[in-house]
C-alpha cells in the first residue's frame, strides 16, 4: 500500500486549523504532516518536514497566500497547494492559478468537499506515480482532469447563491438570529436557519442563547 500524502494545513483562525487538520485526518491516504498559523511558521515546517502538499488559507496576518507560495517556489520547496480560503476576487483566482494552486477551495464549506478535492489529488498523484511518461493526448487529458474533482452537492435544497449571501450577512454582523437573518435575506424564518444551522454543523457558525425578556430565548448565531 502506497505510503500516505503528507498535508501541511495553514490557518491563522485556531477553529477552523483545528478543524481543517481533523478534516484531513478523516480522509484515507492523506496524513497531517504540520499545521502553521502564519506564513513564517509555513516555511519553518516546509524547512524541515517533507510535505507534499500544503493546505493555504490565502489571508494570513503575515502575508499574503500568493506570496507565500512565491517563497515556497523561491526557496525551492515543490508541495503542490490547494487554496482553502474566503477570497473570491477574480484576480487572486487567477494568480493562484497561474502559480500553479491544484485546488481552489471557498470558505465555508463541509468535510465533504474538502474529501473530494483531495481524493482526486490522491487519484492524481497516483497517475503520476505510474510512470514517468504518458503514451498519448489522452492520458495526458486523465492525468489534468484527475486532479479536478466532480461538483460536491450542498444538502438537498440548498443553495450555493443563498449559502453565500447567508455567509456574507453573518461575517458582516456580530450576531444575528434566525428571524433576523431571515429579515436581511428576505427568505423564511426557517430556511435562514437551516442555512445557519448548516455553518454551524460546518464550524463556521457559533450558537448561544439570547435572552430578552420574560419569552423564552432565542438561538442566535456568531460568525468563528
Amino acid at each position: 500500500m502506497p505510503d500516505a500524502l503528507a498535508v501541511l494545513v495553514v490557518e491563522d483562525e485556531p477553529v477552523a486549523l483545528e478543524a481543517h487538520a481533523a478534516y484531513v485526518t478523516r480522509v484515507p491516504g492523506f496524513d497531517v504532516a504540520g499545521t502553521a498559523a502564519t506564513s513564517h511558521e509555513a516555511l519553518r515546517v516546509l524547512d524541515s518536514t517533507p510535505v507534499d502538499v500544503v493546505l493555504l488559507d490565502m489571508n494570513l496576518p503575515d502575508r499574503h497566500g500568493l506570496d507565500v507560495i512565491r517563497a515556497m517556489r523561491a526557496a525551492g520547496h515543490r508541495a503542490d497547494v490547494i487554496a482553502v480560503t474566503s477570497a473570491r476576487e477574480l484576480e487572486v483566482v487567477r494568480s493562484a492559478v497561474s502559480l500553479g494552486v491544484v485546488q481552489y477551495i471557498l470558505k465555508p464549506f463541509v468535510f465533504a468537499t474538502l474529501r473530494d478535492r483531495l481524493e482526486a489529488y490522491r487519484d492524481y498523484r497516483a497517475q503520476v506515480r505510474m510512470g514517468e511518461q504518458v503514451a498519448s493526448q489522452d492520458e495526458v487529458d486523465q492525468v489534468v482532469a484527475g486532479v479536478r474533482p466532480t461538483r460536491t452537492a450542498l444538502p438537498k435544497g440548498m443553495s450555493e447563491e443563498l449559502l453565500g449571501r447567508v455567509t456574507r450577512e453573518l461575517q458582516g454582523a456580530g450576531a444575528l438570529s434566525a428571524t433576523e437573518l431571515a429579515e436581511r435575506l428576505g427568505v423564511s424564518r426557517v430556511t435562514a436557519r437551516r442555512y445557519a444551522e448548516h455553518l454551524s454543523d460546518a464550524r463556521l457558525v457559533t450558537r448561544s442563547q439570547r435572552y430578552a425578556g420574560a419569552g423564552r430565548p432565542e438561538i442566535e448565531y456568531r460568525w468563528t
